[in-house]
């Protein structure tokens, strides 16, 4: 392997870069995992030194696309949103009824869209003063959630390691008509536990996921506790993969399980 499983998962404990590092090469990530840091204290978030901030006003995905895709450090508030599914699950303001009308067109039922509204993971209102997002490496805070955009597989995998490591199980998501990524990422702040949902409607197109990308979030509190585990299942058993045969270097190979004709043995 490119990476040094071997020091790494003999370390007491790993630096930001390194767990990123581990997550990407290990789980062959195509995006960097995002931290997400929520301020509740307006002096803190005033201080706070951010590589960029938006322009124009944006929805949190595109935001987030800053540290996914380009490794920036970006400080927002309610200012910078243009999205009102965040602005709500962020506490900056209390459900509607105009809200309510968005979302019928996913429940064909004005009362009963008001409720999926109502019950979303929700910051209480007036708390949150501002948020940030980084690169998980790069981070210059504690996060309060890592967010990861992923496919099937390796969503799988990183589910696994955070049941090995945090002895949860069965696991449980919440899914929420519409706000993935914004109510997603609330959820697993407040419940302090792992969060997987699919994209939502904004989120599909404003997050840059047109390839059926699934959204998994992890506490920030359990971040270091889910990298040492897959560190060290790797180490143990020489490879990050769970599947067939498991314990090889790419997170799916052996993709016909016990197909006797996808088998490779020894050159001579």
């Amino acid at each position: 392997m490119l990476l040094d499983v071997e020091t790494l998962a003999k370390k007491d404990e790993l630096t930001k870069t390194e767990i990123q590092d581990s997550f990407e090469y290990l789980y062959r990530l195509n995006y960097h995992p995002v931290a997400v840091k929520f301020f509740f204290d307006e002096e803190e978030y005033k201080n706070f030194k951010a590589e960029k901030v938006p322009g124009p006003k944006m929805t949190f995905c595109q935001i987030a696309l800053a540290a996914r895709f380009n490794s920036y450090i970006v400080k927002a508030t309610e200012d910078n949103l243009l999205c009102g599914n965040a602005k709500t699950v962020f506490g900056y303001r209390e459900p509607s009824d105009e809200e309510v009308e968005g979302h019928v067109k996913y429940t064909n039922d004005w009362d009963w869209a008001k409720e999926c509204l109502w019950s979303k993971p929700r910051m209480p209102v007036g708390k949150l003063k501002g948020f940030a997002v980084a690169p998980l490496g790069k981070a210059n805070f504690e996060p309060s959630v890592v967010f990861f955009v992923t496919n099937s597989l390796q969503a799988y995998h990183i589910a696994n390691d955070y049941v090995g490591a945090c002895k949860e199980h069965p696991l449980t998501f919440k899914h929420t008509v519409n706000s993935a990524v914004c109510a997603g990422v609330t959820g697993c702040y407040l419940d302090d536990s792992i969060n997987m949902n699919t994209m939502c409607a904004g989120s599909y197109t404003s997050g840059k996921t047109e390839q059926t990308e699934v959204n998994v979030f992890i506490p920030g509190t359990k971040i270091y506790t889910v990298a040492k585990q897959l560190v060290k299942r790797t180490y143990d058993y020489n490879g990050p993969s769970m599947l067939g045969a498991a314990h090889q270097e790419f997170p799916g190979m052996d993709v016909c399980k016990k197909c006797p004709m996808v088998k490779f043995k020894d050159a001579e």
